[in-house]
């Protein structure tokens, strides 16, 4: 049954959800600290924990010291009671993995997939690398609480539907959840790429980067936002398109493929750094050859790459100067580059941005690395199918 699906919970019951989210957090503890921490009385703390355990949210740990008489047992969040099934799709891969419910990767796996070939071959593709590493863990399709996704273009969160995305032909308005619904229970989640990027950088990081702005530089540039612990979409999902907002001093002959003038993804992106190397007789193609250009210590491959982090800098500080990030984390397949690129943001922002803005700000490189969109992409999940209705609703369906 799906933590989503609803069932008639017995009055006595009712904040049980409100209850499992002071477990949230992995920290055993007993019915006494829960009736602290929540200032509920012994007896409802007892109903409402005896009823996550029923349901197998909560596990108990051992006992916590005794003040005399019986030791109190202990009780924390089961990671194992139920698994999310993380789908990271890139332009030419699919990342799929399982995890927990704390969030913690158990089985993962990356194949080559052209994401041009149609949401369904695409989706079904993944789903069959699921149901392998479900297989590989023992778990099963009915053991998954839900399935989160990140496509590589603008997503209406709210339906789950792909937006006249430019690199992905025949997408347009695809039913996603509808799709892989067909195949797996729960919640099924879609979002863009970068924001499950940015979760994922979030979650890895922990509650220092509330305030976390990732900007992904790769074929093209995206930001994801996280305020105050949440993730910014905007009206129509659309915040954070970093990428085609203007550079002010870029060349007036600079084209971008959506059709304006001097597009920060137009000058600062993979291709165009790479035709800029071509064009200046250095045999280069794509993000990974810009890298690898940069390992082998080319100078006009280290110069290309600073001055495009100088662009992106240039950018960057009004971003900084908006929304006070306490860190700007650049990732993607660009970021690889190291502190070639960071050194050209770090030149710009500083110099640009309000003394207050930058004050304690820190422009660094990812931690969560290539996980970050399945790190992101489960802790989406994972906050829909444990958010307070939803236990309260599984917990129904489990005790009937």
């Amino acid at each position: 049954m799906a933590m989503s699906e609803t069932a008639a919970l017995p009055a006595a019951l009712v904040g049980t959800g409100e209850l499992f989210q002071l477990m949230r957090d992995g920290t055993a503890r007993t019915r006494g600290e829960l009736a602290q921490l929540s200032s509920l009385a012994r007896s409802t703390i007892t109903a409402r924990v005896d009823a996550l355990l029923s349901s197998g949210l909560l596990e108990p740990v051992g006992e916590a010291a005794s003040t005399g008489g019986r030791p109190p047992t202990r009780f924390a969040l089961s990671r194992a009671a139920r698994v999310v099934l993380a789908i990271d799709l890139g332009a030419s891969h699919a990342s799929v993995a399982v995890s927990d419910l704390a969030g913690r990767v158990l089985a993962e796996a990356t194949v080559a997939s052209d994401i041009a070939d149609g949401p369904q071959k695409v989706l079904d593709r993944a789903a069959g690398i699921g149901q392998d590493l479900l297989a590989q863990i023992d778990r099963t399709v009915s053991d998954v609480a839900g399935v989160g996704i990140g496509l590589p273009g603008p997503v209406e969160h709210a339906t789950g539907r792909p937006a006249n995305p430019p690199i992905m032909p025949g997408w347009h308005d695809f039913d996603v959840p509808a799709h892989l619904g067909r195949q797996f229970d729960g919640p099924v989640l879609v979002d863009n790429d970068v924001n499950l990027m940015a979760l994922g950088e979030y979650t890895s990081r922990g509650e220092s980067s509330r305030h976390l702005l990732l900007v992904k530089v790769a074929t093209g540039i995206g930001a994801g936002i996280v305020a105050d612990g949440r993730l910014l979409r905007g009206a129509l999902g659309s915040a954070g398109d970093l990428g085609h907002v203007r550079v002010a001093d870029a060349p007036p002959d600079v084209v971008c493929r959506c059709g304006n003038i001097g597009c920060l993804e137009a000058v600062a992106a993979g291709p165009a750094i790479a035709a800029k190397l071509r064009a200046g007789g250095l045999d280069v193609e794509g993000s990974q050859g810009i890298v690898d250009a940069v390992a082998a210590g080319e100078i006009a491959a280290l110069q290309a790459v600073r001055e495009a982090g100088r662009d992106l800098g240039s950018v960057l500080a009004t971003c900084v100067n908006l929304l006070n990030p306490s860190v700007v984390v650049i990732g993607g397949k660009l970021s690889e580059a190291g502190e070639y690129l960071l050194a050209g943001v770090r030149e710009v922002v500083y110099q640009r941005s309000l003394p207050l803005a930058t004050h304690d700000l820190q422009i660094v490189g990812t931690t969560a690395g290539s996980q970050g969109g399945i790190l992101g992409a489960s802790a989406m999940v994972i906050d829909a199918v444990l958010a307070p209705r939803a236990v309260e609703a599984y917990v129904a369906l489990r005790t009937a």
